[in-house]
């Protein structure tokens, strides 16, 4: 059985996440669920980065341990994910005690191989952020990613031997120009990074304590970025007695992450991995940003609620198939996209409800009308609309599997709906109300009826994977199930004679003047 490992990069849980939080963890369970239904081995990871300064001071401030203010929050996420229908394999959390120990494993390891050393650091320091930052880096003195101040520090330092591999990074991705994606990515990384040479990347610090201390020598703590990209391995029991799931999985086949921390998966990570002469992941996608009012949603930003949605609302007054269909479609997948809360609400009438809605509610009504809710049996098809509508389903479904072997979510949604437009159009100009006025014309009706009974099974199945809860439902009213995703391709596969049973309204039409007033009350 073909393997699948993907992840999540894991997330500060310095405050409640974010729809931008959810955008990331969001790809990754779509990209799970369809690599699952092709029968591959998957394995889905997500989870926590939980040490640093910021959790300290956070932990304080509400008179808390680290360990009390962080389980709380962790909760939430769980909750979140679980709210949104996220698939994870396993969570995994930094302070995890298995974690930790693999981090001073994978430490003491470059230490003696001599990729690690002791040294001091001076720079500019961004709390918030857990980041490092020359002078040149600075955008009017403040950080370049969150625009907070920032601090000079210096520090006895351990440091990791970055500069050692510049040449096999730009080798890397000469020789593997998949290894990261997009392509502007790649041109980020060589020319803002690479071309100048890597300098020595600082891995401890003397002033932070709640994090992993070096074994050998206590007062240091190891740095954010060997900690925390290391879960890729920690989680399946790299350095471990039972390293079973390391053998089996790694390397990973992508890191979706955002474009933000690109610079520590394609840089950093693969230097790591190298030093340790273990294999590099597949692939690193950095998507991008989902932007409100042309800037980033952020949980390290003050930007107002209005900005940042909560999912927690959005979810039980829309349902987590609509949040997840705005954030899967609306964003070009690799490129910054806008999200506002009326584009989500016109999304919602116009593609969930109109769209794929309005089809599967019509035409299971049509069917009850004309057949007693019946699969009738198609014979002798000859209306050149049903070799056009049969054409589309074909070209759409190769053009989504295509699309979903570069991750991209947003065109195979696209791909999806315009499957479903096209059964929408078939209704329009087959018009089956009239068909069922002419006696003669009653296998017409029946030809009718079955070819969009199989396009919604088509399309449902293709959709499942992005929004499970109504695809699931559809495909549960016409008896069909996941077995069913192995003959894709097959036009007539559902079972003639068998009774479907209606869904009810999927997505109801929304009142958006409204919609936008409950929420700015709610807000």
């Amino acid at each position: 059985m073909d393997k699948f490992y993907i992840t999540t990069p894991i997330y500060y849980p310095s405050n409640k996440l974010t729809l931008g939080n959810c955008y990331t963890t969001v790809i990754c369970d779509a990209v799970a669920r369809f690599n699952r239904m092709q029968g591959k081995d998957v394995f889905f990871l997500t989870g926590t980065d939980e040490h640093g300064q910021k959790i300290s001071q956070s932990a304080a401030k509400q008179g808390k341990s680290e360990k009390e203010y962080l389980d709380e929050i962790i909760a939430d996420t769980k909750n979140l994910w679980q709210l949104l229908g996220i698939t994870y394999d396993k969570f995994i959390r930094t302070t995890d005690p298995e974690h930790e120990k693999t981090v001073q494993k994978i430490f003491n390891t470059l230490y003696e191989k001599g990729y690690i050393y002791k040294g001091h650091y001076k720079g500019w320091y961004c709390t918030p952020c857990e980041a490092f930052w020359t002078e040149s880096q600075l955008v009017n003195g403040k950080c370049p990613d969150c625009g907070r101040e920032v601090s000079v520090q210096e520090e006895e330092a351990y440091f990791f031997k970055l500069s050692d591999f510049t040449d096999k990074l730009l080798k890397l991705y000469q020789d593997n120009p998949e290894f990261l994606q997009p392509q502007s990515r790649v041109n980020e990384m060589v020319n803002n990074f690479l071309k100048g040479g890597l300098d020595d990347l600082c891995v401890t610090r003397t002033s932070v304590k709640w994090g992993v201390p070096v074994e050998f020598d206590p007062k240091h703590t190891i740095y954010v970025w060997i900690d925390a990209l290391s879960n890729y391995i920690s989680a399946l029991g790299y350095g471990s007695e039972d390293d079973s799931n390391f053998k089996k999985y790694w390397p990973a086949d992508v890191h979706i992450i955002g474009k933000e921390i690109v610079r520590f998966h394609a840089i950093i990570w693969p230097a790591i991995l190298m030093a340790l002469d273990l294999p590099l992941p597949k692939r690193v996608f950095g998507h991008g940003w989902m932007l409100f009012g042309g800037d980033k949603l952020s949980k390290s930003k003050d930007t107002g609620s209005v900005e940042c949605i909560d999912p927690r609302v959005l979810v039980p007054n829309y349902s987590a198939d609509a949040v997840r269909y705005i954030l899967l479609r609306e964003i070009p997948f690799g490129s910054d996209g806008n999200y506002s809360t009326e584009i989500f609400l016109n999304r919602f009438n116009s593609d969930l409800s109109n769209n794929y809605g309005n089809l599967v509610s019509r035409t299971l009504g049509m069917l009850k009308k004309y057949f007693a809710s019946v699969v009738p049996e198609v014979k002798d098809d000859n209306l050149e609309a049903s070799g056009e509508l049969k054409e589309v389903v074909k070209t759409e479904t190769a053009k989504v599997f295509e699309y979903m072997k570069n991750f991209d979510v947003s065109k195979s949604l696209a791909s999806i709906f315009n499957i479903f437009s096209q059964a929408n159009k078939y209704i329009e100009k087959t018009e089956p109300w009239a068909l069922s006025k002419d006696e003669n014309k009653k296998q017409t009706l029946a030809n009718v009826m079955r070819n969009l009974l199989e396009t919604i099974r088509i399309g449902s199945l293709l959709l499942q994977s992005f929004l499970p809860e109504c695809a699931t439902k559809t495909l549960n009213s016409l008896r069909a199930n996941e077995g069913d995703f192995k003959n894709i391709q097959k036009f007539y596969a559902l079972k003639t004679g068998s009774e479907i049973e209606p869904t009810g309204m999927l997505f109801p039409r929304l009142d958006i003047a409204a919609e936008l007033e409950k929420l700015k009350n709610i807000q």
